[in-house]
């Protein structure tokens, strides 16, 4: 049968109460947590040649640095979630503030590449507890009216540390040493921790006393952990063989999901609410279509205009700051219009964005490019506030974090396909050949197909927020 489950989470409200003191404390919080985890992964990506450097890692490792941060969270997101729903939100959240505090301390006295993946891995486990509880807080504690301007500062705030990550991970870097990439948000994290164990002192726990789907999270685990690495293999034979290990993990995850009473996931909400699967699978689409921007014109600006890597990143941060600046205004706007229409707007942004930029070639002007990434930025914030918004609002709030762990899991694998679809496109055009001038052409050929399959992708995503339906908040 099939039911808007907005609509029951709106007819289930006994006793509500919302308490400003309360709401103030969990926002800042919550805010603080969402600079706290994106500004580490980005000043990570400054640092990894001097950490490879120090630890004389070959490219395989190195990579790993980055990605065991990834693995970890995208295979804990969706069972924290439903461990917070189950003991208590703000409970995981504490948890994962301290978690994420200690093993980044952890990481900023690592002797060896052994401790530093291990501990880099627990990071993730510890942004997996934060990411997934954060929104779901947020969402409990703030009233239909005003969630979506509070979802808008989260988002902001993502922006901002994901934007300042680079600019000041390459300033402590080059006078104090990659360590203290880790060592200066340390007293971010313990604030945190400080605010929310003695000022908040609500809970929200809906599906307290159910059973945990153990052997679901596990199954769910191993799927992500073949389908993420198979991407990072791609093109490659055996890329192809883990990414279809992986997709039949998830198949068997489903089957398996759908048996049980009280699973890690409801599969069912997937079928029985449209607003909540269309937006995921928008979310998926959009992240997969923009993940790879900043890498690709990154490439474009250092190899064809001759910019040094901080010239570049002066270039690429307007992009952030559009979003960071736009997130609130487009979260706050999303409480009064529909947000259906609103992330459809930022999406059709996006894919105006993409357009333009898969008519890239030697001679475009650099206004041109930086007035793009300006619109682009604008339509990522029109797009993920809204979009937030419409998912969060369409759940019971039983499931609230599990939907939180959901949006993170699509930004995760879409990141993760966005760099999939760029490996393989630069292997199919551009061969094993290096970018050096005799082969430019081949680079912007690449760069304009990729830029044509992601607004293809983005038009997909523009489908799919149009016809989700309309919330009824």
């Amino acid at each position: 049968m099939t039911h808007n489950t907005s609509t029951n989470f709106n007819n289930n409200r006994p006793n509500r109460h919302y308490d400003v003191a309360s709401q103030r404390v969990a926002l800042l919080a919550a805010a603080l947590s969402s600079f706290f985890t994106p500004f580490m992964l980005s000043a990570v990506n400054i640092a990894l040649p001097a950490i490879g450097k120090e630890f004389g890692l070959d490219n395989v490792l190195l990579n790993w640095v980055a990605t065991s941060f990834l693995l970890a969270a995208a295979i804990s997101l969706i069972p924290c979630g439903r461990l917070a729903d189950i003991y208590g939100r703000k409970k995981l959240f504490l948890t994962g503030v301290v978690f994420f505090t200690f093993s980044t301390l952890l990481v900023a006295f690592s002797f060896n590449t052994a401790m530093l993946l291990i501990t880099r891995f627990l990071q993730g486990i510890g942004s997996a507890m934060i990411f997934s509880t954060g929104t779901a807080m947020i969402t409990s504690i703030f009233p239909p009216k005003e969630r979506g301007k509070a979802l808008g500062i989260l988002v902001s705030c993502v922006y901002v540390g994901l934007s300042a990550g680079p600019f000041l991970g390459g300033i402590l870097t080059s006078n104090l040493g990659w360590r203290s990439i880790f060592i200066f948000p340390l007293p971010l994290g313990l604030l945190i921790i400080l605010l929310v164990h003695s000022k908040l002192k609500m809970e929200w726990a809906e599906a307290k006393g159910e059973p945990f789907d153990l052997k679901g999270s596990l199954i769910f685990a191993l799927a992500v952990i073949l389908l993420l690495y198979g991407f990072s293999r791609l093109p490659a034979t055996t890329g192809f063989i883990f990414t279809s290990a992986g997709i039949l993990g998830i198949v068997l995850f489903i089957i398996w999901e759908k048996q049980l009473e009280n699973p890690v996931l409801n599969i069912s909400i997937f079928v029985t609410n449209r607003v909540f699967a269309f937006s995921n699978l928008a979310a998926l689409l959009h992240y997969s279509a923009t993940f790879a921007i900043t890498f690709l014109i990154s490439l474009y600006l250092q190899y064809i205009k001759g910019f040094s890597p901080q010239e570049a990143g002066v270039v690429l941060v307007c992009q952030p700051v559009f979003m960071a600046l736009v997130s609130p205004f487009a979260g706050r706007l999303s409480d009064k219009i529909e947000p259906r229409i609103m992330a459809s707007i930022g999406m059709g942004i996006t894919v105006a964005g993409l357009l333009y930029f898969s008519l890239l070639h030697e001679q475009t002007r650099l206004m041109e490019i930086i007035v793009n990434l300006g619109l682009l930025g604008i339509g990522f914030a029109l797009f993920s506030s809204p979009n937030m918004n419409a998912i969060m609002g369409s759940v019971e709030r039983r499931h609230y974090g599990v939907a939180s762990g959901m949006v993170s899991s699509m930004r995760i694998l879409g990141q993760m396909l966005s760099m999939g679809v760029a490996m393989i496109c630069f292997s199919m055009v551009m061969g094993k050949t290096r970018i050096v001038p005799e082969n430019f052409h081949l680079f912007i050929n690449t760069v304009q197909i990729l830029f044509w399959l992601f607004s293809s992708f983005c038009l997909a995503g523009l489908f799919f927020s149009l016809a989700r339906g309309k919330e009824e908040l």
